[in-house]
């Protein structure tokens, strides 16, 4: 199923005796050019992070270490994701409700944004991302 382009992406591996590698370069490897980097880690049981979605905004999300699902949402369908590999990543479009939940212990999930961080680019209210993605907001 595709959910507004989002995807799963392999990324080059470099297999070594002495450990292997990984690498994402923009344009390249994902579809954007990459303006901001952040991590997420230390995720007590049980919580979830995300709920928003973007007007502006593509992510692609790794699950460096250990896992965790990310389920998008385009305001018709839903679909889950689960990230327990550094060699793969999910491509998140703009205009996609997303969560992150089911983080493993010592989980490290990494996000790369086409933007840097701008607050009204978010929208926290899903009744308002429903409602623009029905009236078909140019925005979102």
């Amino acid at each position: 199923m595709k959910l507004n382009g989002a995807k799963i992406i392999d990324l080059p591996k470099n297999l070594d005796r002495r450990g292997n590698l990984s690498v994402i370069e923009e344009i390249k490897n994902i579809p954007f050019k990459i303006k901001r980097t952040y991590w997420i880690y230390d995720v007590p049981g049980g919580e979830v992070r995300g709920g928003h979605a973007y007007k502006r905004n593509q992510e692609f999300i790794v699950a460096l270490s250990g896992s965790f699902d990310v389920i998008l949402d385009n305001g018709e369908e839903l679909k889950t994701y689960s990230l327990n590999r550094s060699y793969y990543g999910l491509y998140v479009p703009k205009g996609v409700w997303r969560q992150m939940l089911n983080f493993s212990t010592n989980s490290l999930a990494l996000i790369l944004a086409s933007i840097k961080f701008d607050v009204s680019d978010y929208i926290y209210d899903y009744e308002q991302f429903k409602k623009a993605v029905n009236e078909k907001d140019e925005h979102i």
